[in-house]
């Protein structure tokens, strides 16, 4: 069985202090619930702050992005090699990167195995608009970014990462997909490209997650679905409330 996952991605929110706070809390709520897998994601000057609140508990760090070059003149970008002993994860290809920061598969799949290569763990995002959602196109685009995001990617190293899929109309809007919908896309597009390229046992290994206006309200009907296996949570991750009972949520699921 692949073990669920709660990733918090925190965007461009908490000062350090905050982090610090936040992080103390969320250790404090959640640190023996080790039947799911917990990660936060601040931004990156939280990072070293987070990271050391975190050191020795069952949380892990992630990035909330990195470039693909080991070192050189790209002012202010971060390499792979910072990032080590500060996180584990890594947050790559989030819409938001890609529609603010014209980020496309070809860059996705060049810092994906950056990242592999590293030690790291990508969390890959992919997702659809409003617009090609409603244009019958999702099917179509998500197995595309998926294609683009692992090309070149080794069965190995596939089941070494995480998947996410995010429809982008579903982020920060309250208009989440129903459970049904997100399943159908988790399972019937995005596992089913990696089965395609890869065989049907290793997508079995992929973990997928689901973003997207996740909540402490809808997470329960969310995991009970056989495709998803965890969420890419922002604003309710922002909170230990919500995301504290979005991890015990999980675990009840589970048990």
């Amino acid at each position: 069985m692949r073990k669920p996952m709660m990733a918090g991605n925190w965007k461009m929110n908490k000062t350090i202090d905050e982090a610090v706070a936040l992080a103390q809390d969320i250790k404090h709520a959640v640190n023996d619930i080790n039947s799911v897998d917990r990660v936060v994601c601040p931004p990156f000057v939280d990072l070293p702050a987070v990271a050391e609140v975190l050191k020795g508990s069952n949380i892990a760090t992630g990035a909330q992005n990195m470039h693909w070059a080991a070192n050189g003149a790209y002012t202010g970008e971060v390499s792979p090699s910072m990032l080590k002993g500060l996180a584990t994860y890594v947050i790559l290809g989030h819409s938001e990167r890609r529609q603010y920061f014209a980020e496309t598969d070809e860059t996705v799949n060049k810092k994906t195995k950056a990242a592999l290569e590293a030690g790291l763990t990508p969390i890959v995002c992919i997702g659809e608009s409003l617009e090609q959602n409603e244009r019958g196109e999702t099917q179509s685009f998500v197995s595309g970014q998926v294609r683009g995001a692992l090309d070149g990617i080794s069965a190995e190293q596939v089941q070494q990462l995480v998947l996410a899929y995010e429809p982008i109309w579903a982020i920060g809007t309250g208009r989440a997909a129903t459970a049904q919908q997100a399943n159908d896309i988790c399972g019937g597009v995005v596992r089913a490209t990696v089965a395609e390229l890869y065989g049907k046992a290793v997508a079995e290994n992929v973990r997928v997650l689901y973003g997207g206006s996740t909540n402490d309200k809808n997470i329960r009907e969310i995991m009970a679905q056989p495709d998803i296996d965890g969420a890419l949570i922002g604003g309710a991750a922002l909170k230990v409330e919500s995301y504290a009972e979005m991890v015990r949520g999980t675990a009840e699921v589970y048990a």
